[in-house]
């Protein structure tokens, strides 16, 4: 009985790809038996997936087998070495020709070059699938197939026919193709079982699936890197994926009036925004929760993506925020974020290593302008949208700073098209007080929004100093500050 029976063929058995994120996508991997082409212009990565395959599984497959038409088979396996890969268990059948063929300068006088060739190297490619029996088969590429058959349906038939023999034989088969304008391989398309797509676009590498019989998997384009360890994938973040049980109890900042004006704190499982201009105190705030957080063995993350890690840590030290200690005890994580060279689904990786594998209760972007910076043309609500709603649905505090202009009258807490995300929005802001004939620049803090519960709308004056952070009593007879038409009080109201 044929090895392609009914049963055979209707196996959901998962093989890894050898790459995590594409496993991930896949919804589990490569359905085994079956027929994949991987396609991409020079240099997307194909031969270098096909070898994170080929070594997914040495330590529990007999063998795989790399059949390569085009570079050579020792140059592909130096670079798999390159890459720190187990090859132990990988053959190599080398089909591309060597110098021999040039300068023997062979020609055929009564057939065609493609009648002459192609029963050899399908004799070769029966000969070593018959003898090692591979439970994994990577071709590299399966387009040198249209070069020895006459025409496209030849090509056609010769391609079915090997997929055919290759399934017959037990083995899972991933192949490439060199489509073009003049040889499109829509015909390899639709013979495959899966189709993997990899791009080059102007500011990062993509991958997306466009078929996958039998088997959902994950839409739309996911970054993916290409480094000394080969090839890895950043699926694009899908925040409904994700919920973890959580009680939305309020997070104090320690400093007794701040925590009267929100009521007790921020929430977990909420977004709150920290709006200001520069230096007016949106990340010490900011720390301030993460320093109370720590005293309850909680731990939290700031990435920046403006200031470096070391300037932070000696500002917090300076206003009596440990942020160094707490670093080294574990409970804070100050990450640097370079924005132009993370892309979104990168930056989104990285978040997710420190909610599911550290436990990390409160994350703040510092700022929301720097996280902008790492779209490189994409879409940036949408990005932060589900970025917030992950965090959101796995119950962490999400602190956001959104710098605004320092002097600008025309400003307004509302007019950015991501303040919906907020649940709770902090106002902060400079005024001029008049005291003795004399004008000082003071800052205030003030609760605009707050979704789970009253809050106190008074304007409080904000002092920083190397004692720490005060919040002071409510500001008496001060007028227009959301507008920027601040009226101050007169001296006898004060």
């Amino acid at each position: 009985m044929s090895k392609s029976s009914p049963k055979n063929r209707l196996s959901k058995t998962r093989l890894s790809t050898g790459v995590e994120g594409l496993d991930t996508i896949l919804k589990g991997g490569l359905i085994a038996n079956r027929a994949y082409l991987v396609r991409g212009g020079p240099g997307t990565g194909k031969t270098t997936l096909g070898l994170h395959f080929l070594t997914a599984l040495s330590t529990s497959r007999k063998s795989s087998l790399l059949i390569c038409f085009g570079e050579p088979g020792e140059q592909i396996l130096e670079t798999g070495k390159d890459m720190g890969l187990d090859l132990k268990s990988l053959h190599c059948l080398d089909l591309s020709p060597d110098s021999a063929f040039f300068s023997q300068a062979q020609t055929y006088d009564f057939f065609s070059p493609a009648e002459v060739e192609k029963d050899p190297i399908t004799q070769k490619i029966v000969d070593q699938v018959t003898q090692l029996k591979p439970d994994l088969i990577f071709v590299d590429s399966m387009t040198q197939f249209r070069y020895i058959t006459a025409d496209a349906f030849q090509f056609r038939k010769q391609v079915l026919a090997f997929v055919r023999f290759i399934l017959e034989q037990g083995a899972t088969v991933v192949f490439t193709s060199e489509s073009s304008p003049d040889t499109p391989d829509h015909d390899l398309q639709f013979m495959s079982d899966g189709v993997i797509n990899l791009d080059i676009a102007p500011h990062r590498r993509t991958i997306h699936i466009s078929k996958f019989r039998s088997s959902g998997f994950q839409t739309g384009h996911h970054s993916l890197r290409l480094g000394s360890q080969g090839m890895t994938v950043f699926p694009k973040l899908l925040p409904e994926a994700y919920k973890r049980d959580f009680q939305p109890e309020p997070l104090p900042s320690g400093i007794p009036s701040l925590d009267k004006m929100l009521r007790g704190g921020i929430e977990r499982g909420m977004v709150t925004l920290f709006r200001g201009p520069s230096g007016v105190g949106k990340t010490t705030i900011g720390l301030q929760f993460m320093k109370e957080a720590a005293s309850r063995m909680e731990r939290s993350v700031v990435f920046t993506f403006e200031e470096d890690v070391e300037v932070i840590l000696r500002r917090s030290e300076n206003l009596k925020i440990p942020a160094r200690i707490m670093m080294e005890q574990g409970s804070l994580a100050v990450v640097k974020i370079e924005p132009l060279q993370y892309t979104p689904d990168e930056f989104s990786s990285v978040v997710r290593h420190e909610v599911e594998d550290n436990h990390v209760r409160i994350v703040m972007i510092d700022s929301v302008s720097g996280y902008s910076l790492s779209m490189q043309g994409e879409d940036f609500l949408n990005h932060l949208h589900a970025l917030c709603k992950y965090l959101a649905n796995m119950g962490v505090a999400v602190i956001l700073i959104n710098e605004t202009a320092l002097l600008d009258e025309d400003d307004n807490s509302t007019n950015d098209s991501f303040t919906y995300l907020a649940d709770n929005l902090i106002l902060l802001r400079y005024i001029d007080r008049h005291e003795d004939g004399t004008v000082e620049l003071r800052k205030s803090i003030s609760v605009i929004k707050k979704r789970l519960s009253d809050f106190e709308k008074t304007l409080r004056e904000l002092t920083i100093t190397r004692y720490g952070v005060e919040v002071g009593p409510p500001l008496m007879g001060v007028q227009g500050v959301l507008s920027g038409d601040i009226i101050k009080p007169d001296e006898d109201e004060e």
